[in-house]
């Protein structure tokens, strides 16, 4: 059985990359909503829409387990989702938990009463509808107590990455983090909250500097998702293989691809 993963658009393939690393022998279906892209600049309900549009496309290609590769479509879809409710056998997972169990230093699967941790000044870099739903600072109120989040949004960012400036996407996380710094001038922790941007951790630890610890999802989702197949054995699959789809021009989409991976990659239409 394939596990799906979906995301907005291309960042979406830095999770990809830490799953198949991490489990190389799982099938996995990864679709792409490039047509829609990017997601950061949407409203809420229609984030909702084109995620589940694009989850329920996964379900049908036979991936009972999605991954929201996508912390938009996390914070917008993810609760929503699982409280209109998902069909029996079904399961949708997000990316905010991982990270915040991490920063937190809980287990995964801990729900024991929020607590005081050792970090208190978090800085959270995101698109504008994942700062605007405040979905990291609800997750992370579940696990700890007495924490300052300053969220950041980075605009231009998304877009820059998938039409391949990475000079522009840098000058803008530099432009960015200097604008975090007016609001919070220490920060102790940074969160990556989008999974464009782990392509850009170095800019990001080169501008906020040495004392600050920075947060990036690719290795953490897929550590969590190894560990919740191992407790659900029924949800995983063999063989291995990795099928790329697009609800996009599927060559352009293969070609921006190829950049980001730095290899070749066939996407094929939804």
């Amino acid at each position: 059985m394939a596990v799906g993963i979906f995301d907005s658009g291309l960042g979406g393939l830095t999770v990809l990359e830490a799953v198949n690393a991490r489990l190389p022998d799982q099938p996995i279906v990864y679709l792409g909503d490039n047509a829609h892209a990017p997601y950061g600049v949407r409203g809420q309900d229609d984030i909702y829409q084109l995620t589940r549009d694009g989850v329920q496309y996964l379900w049908n290609c036979g991936c009972d387990l999605v991954v929201l590769a996508c912390n938009t479509a996390s914070a917008a879809a993810l609760r929503r989702m699982q409280e209109a409710g998902v069909p029996q056998g079904k399961r949708v997972l997000g990316v905010f938990v991982p990270l915040i169990e991490a920063l937190t230093e809980r287990e995964w699967g801990d729900n024991s009463p929020p607590r005081g941790v050792a970090i208190r000044h978090v800085a959270l870099f995101a698109t504008p509808a994942t700062v605007a739903s405040r979905a990291f600072q609800r997750e992370l109120a579940f696990r700890a107590i007495g924490v300052d989040v300053e969220a950041q949004a980075c605009g231009g960012v998304v877009d820059a990455i998938e039409d391949g400036d990475m000079i522009l996407a840098g000058a803008l996380v530099r432009s960015h983090v200097e604008a975090l710094r007016r609001k919070l001038p220490h920060p102790q922790a940074a969160v990556l909250g989008c999974t464009h941007y782990p392509l850009l951790l170095n800019v990001f630890s080169e501008a906020l500097g040495p004392d600050v610890t920075v947060y990036s999802q690719p290795a953490l989702v897929a550590e969590s998702l190894a560990y919740y197949l191992q407790r659900h054995p029924q949800m995983a699959g063999t063989g291995g293989g990795i099928s790329y789809v697009t609800t996009g021009d599927a060559g352009r989409v293969s070609d921006r691809a190829a950049l980001f991976l730095n290899r070749p990659v066939t996407f094929h239409s939804a």
